[in-house]
Order: structure tokens, then sequence, then C-alpha cells
């Protein structure tokens, strides 16, 4: 009880401070002024999800307000990213649109326009997180590569979910938003699988925070092409680091080993090496079957998950933690 109270008054307390974002400090004009006025803001989200200690509970906190609402306020100081706006966006769309994982669709025609989720694709996720969780109970008997399968399954499944029920109530009142994912298991590159399907929203944030400043600063010294790599170099680092303070949450203040830095990294120069030979290769080059390319994509985020990804969360017992955790949710539905 004690740890809902105090979910609950962080999340008040985020939802104040967009309010004084809005009515106070998007009164002054973009620039360094502004970002004076929000960066109290930005240090007290890095401070609430301190209070809390529920896996479920911080971790989706975590990712909201310290990365993504941070970037996003950072983002406005300047009068740019989802928050800004001519006119200046309604206030319950602003506060929406800063604390929560979501993107107004664009008006332009977008692949996303067909794409919004259903109640039998929540369902099914649904269904295939329970029965992960049911499996959980064997795994001392389970090969370790399954485990990992598993893990990787949650991983999708539990931040997809979550994802869509915080931004249920948005679509309720009439907002048109683009999905988070994208269906992630068909990624056939990695260039697919990171820009175009998995976690959209942290897509949707790195882009302008971080990509296209780094290219527009670098291409002018680089070159166009290097300046890209450099670009995405330096977004997958930014990735890397901002996982690194999630773990740091969810771990309750372990030290950070920088395994999951790593994980970015190699998977930012893994995009880099990718995208150089599509164009070394051309059009009209090799071309890998498309069940080949999906098996070869997916398989390396799973094996590379397994080497530098999950060690820190689960040397640290947030995997048994989040799974005590699934199993007094449903003793309490009981």
């Amino acid at each position: 009880d004690s740890e809902f109270e105090s979910f609950i008054k962080v999340w008040l307390t985020a939802v104040a401070s967009l309010i004084y974002c809005q009515q106070i400090a998007g009164r002054i004009h973009g620039g360094a002024v502004r970002l004076i006025a929000v960066l109290p803001v930005v240090c007290l989200f890095l401070i609430l999800p301190l209070r809390l200690s529920s896996v479920h509970l911080s971790g989706p906190t975590v990712f909201y307000l310290v990365w993504l609402a941070n970037f996003k306020l950072l983002l406005f100081a300047f009068d740019a990213g989802p928050l800004a706006g001519d006119p200046p966006l309604p206030l319950i769309q602003f506060v929406s649109i800063g604390l929560l994982p979501i993107k107004p669709l664009q008006k332009s025609p977008s692949r996303f326009d067909q794409k919004s989720p259903t109640g039998f694709q929540f369902l099914v996720k649904s269904l295939a997180l329970v029965a992960i969780v049911w499996l959980y109970r064997y795994r001392e008997f389970l090969n370790p590569f399954l485990i990992l399968i598993l893990y990787c399954g949650n991983v999708y499944l539990g931040v997809d979910l979550i994802l869509a029920v915080t931004a249920a109530p948005v679509r309720a009142l009439g907002f048109e938003i683009e999905p988070q994912f994208d269906e992630p298991y068909l990624s056939t590159s990695l260039q697919d699988f990171w820009g175009r399907r998995w976690n959209l929203m942290v897509t949707g944030i790195l882009r302008p925070s971080v990509y296209f400043p780094v290219r527009r600063l670098t291409s002018p010294y680089v070159g166009k092409k290097w300046g890209q790599r450099a670009a995405v170099l330096a977004t997958f680092a930014v990735s890397g680091l901002m996982h690194e303070l999630i773990y740091y949450y969810l771990t309750a203040r372990a030290r950070p080993t920088w395994e999951v830095t790593w994980f970015f990294l190699l998977h930012g120069v893994c995009l880099a090496v990718e995208g150089a030979v599509k164009t070394a290769v051309g059009d009209g080059g090799l071309r890998i079957p498309t069940a080949a390319s999906r098996l070869l994509t997916v398989g390396f985020a799973v094996v590379t998950c397994g080497w530098l990804f999950f060690p820190q969360l689960t040397r640290n017992g947030v995997d048994a933690r989040a799974i005590e955790e699934y199993y007094r949710i449903a003793a309490w539905i009981k």
C-alpha cells in the first residue's frame, strides 16, 4: 500500500510539474532562460523515482520521467520536440505528451495509419505474457537458452503492454497516436529493428535530441556519410547510458558495470557497418531471403541480450523480483 501511495504521489508531482512548464516556463521565449526555468523539473524527475522500489512501478516511471519526459523538456527549452508548438499545445495535450510514451499521429500519410492496436492483439499478447510467467515456475528445469528467449519475450511483451495501457486514456480522449512497437520480431535488419520497429517512442525522441544535432555538427567536417555514422554511434551511446541509468534505479543503486552500454555500442557499430555494406553492394547486390534475414536479425538481438543486456539485471536479482511481483499480482487477482 505504501508503495502504491508513493507511486500516486510521484505522478501527481509529475503532473503538477508539467503544468508549471506549460503555464509558466512556456511563456518564456525558447533559449537559455527557458532552459533555466525547466531545469528544476528535470532534476526533480531524476529524484522522484527513488521513492519507488517495485520493478513494475519504478521501471515505467524511470523510463517515462527520467528519460522521455526529461528529453522532451530539454527540447522544449529550445522550442523543439513534441512539446513545442505554434500555437502552444493545450494543457491536457501538453501534459499527456510530456509524461506519457506517446507521439501524435502525423497528418501526412503514415505507415501507421492502418496499424492501430486492437483489443484482440492486446489479449493475445497478454495471454502470451501469462504463459511466460507460468513457465517461470519451471526455470530450474529449463535450458538456459530457452530461459533467455523467455526473458526476451517478457521484455517485449511487458514493455509493449505497459506502454499500451498508459497510452489508452489518451486514445480514449480522441487523440490519434502512433504505435509504440511495430512487430519487431519481423525485422529484416538492424536498421529495420531499431529504426522502424522497436520502442518507437525512444527512436522518436533520440532523433531530434541526439541524432540530428550530431549529424548536423559533424557532417561539415567529415562528410555526409561519416556524419550519419557518427550520429548513429552517438545515438546508441546515449541510449546505452540511459539504460545504465534505468538499471541504476532498478538494481537499488548498484554500481554500474557498463555491460548494457556496450550492448548498445555494439549494435550501433553493427548497424553502421550494415548500412555501409548496403551502400557498397547497392540495390542489385546479394539479397538474403526474408525468412533468413529475420532469423539473423532477431537471433543476433537475442544472443547479444544474453551476453550484455540481461547480466546486470540477473546479477542483482531484478529478474527474480519481477517474477515474484507477477506471482503477487496473480495471487491478488485470485
